[in-house]
């Protein structure tokens, strides 16, 4: 069960004008279930992206790149789900290709005006036939309010759809961003398997989205981990439609950037908060805070350590206060001068070291009642500066191994 997370209300997410969404199934890995989704977006549109930093990515990434990298005009998006055509080799490259060629010819476009996308099991043929047979139907399907449907045609282990919506004022102009997630496994910083696209109508200029989703990726997906390992499809996709009628948005250091990068950062936040409360087997959402850093670089190799702990992890499942695991962590995190004297731990509001030991009014019947909550902040202070930086993470159980043990059955 996912950690105090439900599925979207639909009626939640707003539409963002010149975008709209249409679904099928296309029996890619299970029939009857929607698997395909292509995304269509409005003449004039801007569309930015982050991806994976696994050296061995997928082929739909590195197509995408190379779309976007051509300065084409992105006008449709198309993602699958079930078969994550990685490990293909050139095989997959011509398939993801073919993809594209294939929407682009039903929507009268360009190749490299379409971007691929795809999740699910590594080194099978992506059936590009099938993908083919089911365009027509998803075209059809095309609406705006389709965000929670897509939610859902996007997951793979996942247990419940991640949607996000939020809307604010820009020059007396209503601006809306919306945007859906899908991840639960393979989820580390530098792109948490893990896909997200947020859409808004705000008429922003190109570079500063481009600088825009790489602010808001370094906030939220690049701040989650479920189990350290990095994706080989991993890409957050932001899309703005420039519909809205406010002043186009140059630099996001003025009043309309900073408001559209706050909405941008709470859906991307939201969303990526939601992949680690959904994180497979998980019991636990726990927040690691580290602060009193000399950078917020130290900071993140202290919280990720931690947080990628297996010990750690299992520890918080068992809600067993073994709280020497954290500051083991805490010590192999790389930092070379670390002075173990001035380290601090708490448990929400238990201060469980001081100065490198035991607090000496800490008992372990107090860590255990925090261990036992579903939601728990361990906040550690190094006492080397005033950088800080958190990190979002759950526990480690058995339905973890059950689940991925069992993911090609």
């Amino acid at each position: 069960m996912p950690v105090n997370l439900q599925a979207p209300d639909p009626s939640a997410l707003h539409p963002v004008p010149g975008v709209r969404l249409g679904i099928a199934m296309a029996g890619m890995r299970k029939a009857n279930r929607r698997d395909l989704t292509v995304i269509a977006l409005d003449e004039g549109s801007a569309v930015a992206g982050v991806f994976t930093q696994n050296r061995f990515c997928a082929a739909p990434v590195q197509v995408a790149r190379e779309h976007l990298a051509l300065g084409a005009g992105t006008r449709a998006l198309v993602v699958n789900t079930g078969n994550a055509n990685a490990g293909t080799g050139e095989d997959g490259l011509a398939r993801a290709r073919a993809t594209c060629a294939a929407l682009a010819q039903l929507m009268q476009l360009r190749p490299e005006q379409v971007l691929p996308f795809s999740t699910g099991v590594i080194m099978e043929p992506l059936p590009v036939e099938r993908i083919e047979a089911g365009l027509p139907a998803a075209l059809a399907d095309l609406k705006a309010d389709n965000w929670a449907v897509a939610a859902e045609a996007i997951m793979t282990t996942d247990t419940v759809p991640k949607a996000a919506s939020r809307q604010m004022q820009v020059d007396g102009h209503t601006v809306t961003v919306t945007g859906i997630s899908k991840g639960a496994g393979m989820i580390r910083p530098n792109m948490a398997t893990m896909l997200s696209f947020v859409a808004t109508d705000a008429n922003i200029e190109p570079a500063a989205l481009q600088a825009l989703v790489r602010e808001a990726a370094d906030l939220s997906f690049n701040r989650i981990t479920v189990d350290g390992d990095t994706s080989t499809n991993d890409s957050f996709v932001l899309i703005a439609s420039r519909r809205a009628g406010h002043a186009p948005i140059t630099a996001l250091d003025t009043p309309a950037g900073r408001a559209l990068r706050d909405a941008v950062v709470a859906v991307a936040e939201q969303l990526a908060q939601a992949i680690v409360r959904d994180g497979e087997g998980a019991t636990k959402f726990i927040t690691v805070q580290v602060e009193g850093g000399r950078s917020v670089q130290e900071c993140q190799q202290v919280a990720y350590a931690i947080a990628h702990s297996p010990l750690v992890k299992t520890a918080f499942y068992a809600s067993d206060p073994n709280l020497g695991r954290i500051l083991a962590a805490v010590g192999y995190a790389g930092i070379a001068d670390l002075d173990q004297g001035r380290i601090e731990l708490y448990l929400d509001d238990v201060h469980v070291a001081t100065r490198g030991g035991r607090h000496p009014d800490y008992r372990d019947e107090d860590g255990q009642r925090v261990m036992k909550q579903s939601e728990i902040t361990v906040r550690v202070g190094l006492g080397r500066g005033e950088a800080q930086a958190v990190v979002w993470t759950c526990d480690l159980s058995h339905d973890y191994v059950s689940i991925n043990a069992d993911y090609r059955s």
